[in-house]
């Protein structure tokens, strides 16, 4: 079974406090030692143990999981015999690095070692820190005890508020109150076994092995069976991360999609994560109950329909398997109906991850429209501008950009030239309306906005029907929210620093808008893309001020306002907006790959339909 966790530094504590900070791993450099404690005292009533930095002897508990692989092995061990606090954990995190511990699983146990605090990803991942025993040496009294039974997660046991509260400062000296917030609740219980019984899956199985479940069944749904994350106020406390400590040979690991359910009960040690925050390592797993939902079919445009679709294609190159090609084309083709024009975002260069210089996409995208001809759909034609090498983030070496696919039986493409990486599109008057100085061309490329960022393309469009209309077109991909902190941050509320550039990018599309309204009022502009934000976020609101786009996820049923699954939060972060001027729009996210454990993107797609 693979581990997510980083590498560990030996079990043997570094009397160096900068070096075992570095490594994630909080210590001091006393010498104390506290006779009689009990695990209950190691773990205190706050996030950080009284504790940390002292030696602890012959603790009593009893073993209740085993992590046996990977470099952070180790084992759970908690004491049956609980206080009253309610605050204060009865379990602890034994860790014996790459070494197998030779105890089983109802081992009554006493143990020796120093208290630490390891904070995964480094302290300055600003996650919260794990308290755990290294440096250590047990004795088995006896074997076959009977394990604690499980703390219930359910929506009682699990508060709605999420957090407390420090004005974006750490919370951990705060005394913890698990009957008021979520957070409080899970670090309560760390180490602890808990569980949860037919656990409605929310978040599909990944690489790794892991899925999301959340003890909060109703709570923000979705209409496909998932959790909504509808505001920064409720991050859905109920959510938990479910990984296995049941070798696979005895108990394959699910392979889950949003909608599913684990029957029964799955129960274990509840442990916490840089890649998702608290998380219930099995060693009793649910049976999947396979009865989520299929893959959607938008349908097709009428004939006086122009349909415009993005679609974040997840670093799709030359180097891609032959079998994406082929997925992301059926896709297009039977599940969107064909698009008569898409944006596509994550479009890489032609020599993929490879750090080489190369900056051209035709091979790509030539692989992409072969394998759209051979599904049965139209020859689409394209465009697209070069980036400058390494400047547009993204894989290193990927030179990801945005692109244009188009049926050039259904849209014509109006080609302007002078459109380059370096060259700004400007809006110009032509004959009285409005129309631009390059087609394709990059908005602002270089605006500080942009740095290490994709910039968005623009084109201008007309259909086939209504050779006389114009449509301009706006494929973005915004930055990512890399650096931001956690949800589960120690840190509330969490800060996120992406969003000041996000919020840039936004004012500089909505200027080009507007640029494009003053010449004609009446123009129909569609914005769309991978923006990386949510509706709610300060960066929509920048894009949509003075009224000029309209978000259209907005219109859809709540239950419906998504495309994206994270950590169990199913949420928006693609995003079709229009002008004011396109007054009936029939905007749908088609669903068929974030919901799901077999994906050919992380992405869903999005399809509208408007009467230019």
């Amino acid at each position: 079974m693979p581990s997510r966790r980083p590498l560990r530094r030996p079990a043997a504590i570094s009397a160096v406090v900068t070096a075992a900070l570095a490594g994630g791993l909080l210590v001091t450099t006393q010498s104390a030692s506290a006779a009689g404690a009990r695990i209950h005292d190691i773990q205190g009533s706050t996030r950080i143990s009284p504790l940390a930095g002292t030696d602890v002897s012959d603790v009593p508990g009893t073993v209740t999981g085993i992590r046996s692989f990977g470099s952070s092995r180790g084992f759970w061990v908690q004491d049956p015999h609980p206080d009253d606090d309610p605050a204060t954990s009865e379990a602890v995190f034994v860790f014996t690095g790459k070494e197998t511990p030779k105890v089983a699983v109802g081992d009554a146990i006493t143990f020796s070692g120093k208290v630490s605090e390891y904070y995964p990803g480094g302290k300055d991942a600003g996650l919260q820190s794990v308290t755990e025993i290294t440096g250590a040496t047990w004795k088995t009294l006896s074997a076959d005890n009977p394990l604690p039974a499980a703390f219930r997660l359910t929506p009682s046991s699990v508060p709605n508020r999420y957090a407390p509260t420090a004005g974006s400062k750490s919370i951990e000296s705060l005394k913890l109150r698990p009957s008021s917030y979520a957070l409080d609740r899970y670090e309560s219980l760390e180490g602890m076994r808990v569980s949860v019984s037919d656990a409605p899956v929310v978040g599909p199985t990944n690489s790794y092995h892991e899925l999301w479940v959340t003890a909060e069944p109703q709570h923000n749904r979705t209409a496909r069976g998932g959790t909504l994350y509808r505001s920064y106020q409720d991050p859905n406390g109920g959510r938990v991360k479910v990984a296995s400590l049941i070798p696979f040979s005895q108990q394959p690991f699910p392979m889950a999609d949003v909608g599913d359910r684990l029957t029964g009960t799955t129960a274990g040690p509840l442990d916490y994560d840089n890649f998702g925050g608290y998380s219930l390592q099995a060693t009793e797993l649910g049976k999947l109950a396979d009865h989520g939902p299929a893959q959607e079919t938008t349908r097709k445009q009428k004939s006086d329909e122009l349909a415009v679709a993005t679609y974040n294609v997840e670093n799709l190159s030359p180097a891609t398997p032959q079998a994406k090609f082929d997925r992301l084309a059926k896709a297009l083709v039977h599940n969107l109906s064909a698009p008569d024009v898409v944006a596509l975002e994550e479009v890489q260069d032609d020599s993929g991850p490879k750090d080489d210089g190369t900056v051209t996409a035709g091979t790509t995208l030539k692989k992409l429209t072969d394998a759209i001809k051979a599904a049965g759909g139209p020859a689409y034609d394209w465009r697209q501008i070069d980036p400058v090498n390494d400047q547009d983030g993204g894989q290193p070496g990927g030179n990801i950009r945005t692109a244009f696919l188009f049926n050039p039986e259904r849209v014509s493409f109006t080609d302007v030239k002078g459109g380059d990486a370096t060259t700004p599109v400007k809006v110009v008057d032509d004959h009285g309306r409005a129309g631009l100085s390059a087609s394709p061309g990059r908005i602002a490329p270089a605006d500080e906005a942009w740095k290490t960022s994709r910039k968005p393309l623009v084109g201008e469009f007309a259909p086939k029907s209504r050779p006389d209309k114009r449509v301009f077109v706006v494929a973005n991909h915004f930055n990512s929210k890399g650096g931001d902190q956690g949800l589960d941050s120690r840190f509330q509320p969490p800060g996120r620093s992406s969003e000041t550039q996000r919020t840039a990018q936004a004012k500089l599309v909505n200027g080009f808008v507007k640029d494009l309204l003053a010449k004609d009022p009446k123009a129909d502009v569609v914005v769309a893309g991978d923006l990386n934000d949510y509706p709610f976020s300060p960066a929509l609101k920048d894009l949509t001020a003075g009224g000029v786009l309209t978000d259209l996820v907005n219109g859809l049923p709540v239950a419906e306002r998504y495309g994206y699954v994270y950590s169990g939060n199913s949420q928006v972060l693609d995003h079709i907006l229009t002008s004011r001027h396109l007054t009936r729009p029939d905007y749908d996210i088609v669903h068929l790959n974030a919901e799901f454990a077999d994906q050919a993107s992380d992405h869903d797609p999005q399809v509208l339909r408007i009467r230019p």
